[in-house]
């Protein structure tokens, strides 16, 4: 048995991708369609800190958040001078946050409306409206209902469902609703996140806002990858042919096995579902069997093709993405992506 000390490991930020992937998506917009950043979920789970204020020193000048709090922290990052838009609204006890921090709310009700005209008349909004999704925003009786009083918002927006099945009806459908709603208005209009921004010029309107594809996640399968996840070997046994690894002794050895044990589990967001047989980790090019089921704090991985203990096992790198690993865990990069947990030595790459 050969052992290792306890070490953290490493999750590298490559932000200079996270740049690349915006301007690819930005060329992919139509010419004069600004193309902002969405960074809610502290930049989906990498950093709002660490990343905002080196996108806006590459002149990106619309943020997307969730909620007022998020707001906040990009306020801190860029600075006075971008626009930093909030999808949930003004929410009843936000007001003094979103004036102390000049946010935009976007408006998703004529009752959020007329509260905010209310408390913060003289504001700046934007408005959502529900082309379909059902979820957040205006549906087409509330929003037409507000009449003329909707004429000083700074931008209207709503989301598309399916923007990642190009061929899916509901994106067609959303898109004829939107302009069936906005057409007349001399308001600029956004539809589009990342899907909707590769759906083509139809969908781009006046602003798009990338999210997942930023961060090196499909649909946008040309992103550069962002993030490379490395694991310290804690320890390295042989197991004979009949004994088990892990949890349950679901794992059985069908051979002499050299098993390393790696510093990483659930608790740091790899979520037990990857432990399914088809994820690998990686030494340089070499993938490596996961084994056994993960647990709260350790993976074990069958390292006998190697022939020797590496120091590190990388699960996330340019060969197995957060969408490899999603699709293993029959869920989505993005939950892949969010869930990283704080226990990581974070680097970030931006020069």
């Amino acid at each position: 048995m050969a052992k290792r000390g306890m070490s953290q490991s490493i999750l590298k930020i490559d932000i200079n991708a996270i740049y690349d992937n915006w301007q690819s998506l930005d060329k992919k917009s139509s010419k004069n369609v600004e193309t902002a950043a969405v960074i809610k979920a502290d930049a989906y789970g990498l950093s709002t800190k660490n990343i905002a204020p080196i996108l806006a020193a590459k002149n990106i000048r619309t943020f997307f958040v969730a909620i007022a709090e998020e707001g906040i922290a990009v306020r801190k990052a860029v600075g006075n001078d971008a626009d930093i838009f909030v999808f949930s609204g003004p929410m009843q006890s936000d007001a003094a946050t979103i004036k102390e921090y000049n946010l935009i709310p976007l408006i998703n009700s004529a009752h959020q409306y007329n509260q905010f005209q209310l408390n913060s008349p003289n504001q700046i909004f934007g408005i959502q409206l529900d082309t379909g999704m059902n979820r957040l925003g205006m549906e087409e009786v509330e929003f037409t209902s507000l009449g003329k009083n909707i004429s000083n918002a700074c931008l209207i927006m709503s989301h598309l469902a399916c923007a990642d099945e190009p061929s899916h009806t509901q994106n067609l459908q959303q898109l004829k609703t939107f302009h069936h709603l906005t057409d007349d208005l001399n308001i600029r209009r956004s539809l589009s996140a990342t899907g909707g921004i590769l759906l083509g010029p139809d969908y781009h309107f006046d602003l798009c806002r990338p999210g997942i594809g930023l961060y090196g996640g499909l649909p946008f399968e040309h992103s550069k990858p962002v993030v490379k996840l490395s694991i310290p070997v804690i320890q390295s046994r042989r197991v004979l042919a009949g004994e088990t690894v892990g949890y349950g002794g679901n794992w059985v050895a069908k051979s002499e096995t050299q098993v390393a044990t790696i510093s990483a589990g659930y608790a740091d967001g790899l979520i037990r579902a990857i432990g399914n047989g088809q994820i690998l980790l990686y030494d340089g090019e070499i993938g490596c069997p996961l084994i056994g089921r993960v647990s709260m704090d350790l993976i074990t991985v069958d390292i006998t093709q190697l022939g020797y203990i590496p120091k590190t096992l990388d699960l996330i790198n340019k060969v197995q993405t957060i969408d490899t690993i999603a699709h293993a865990a029959n869920t989505i990069g993005y939950e892949i992506l969010t869930s990283l947990g704080a226990r990581y030595n974070r680097e970030y790459i931006s020069g």
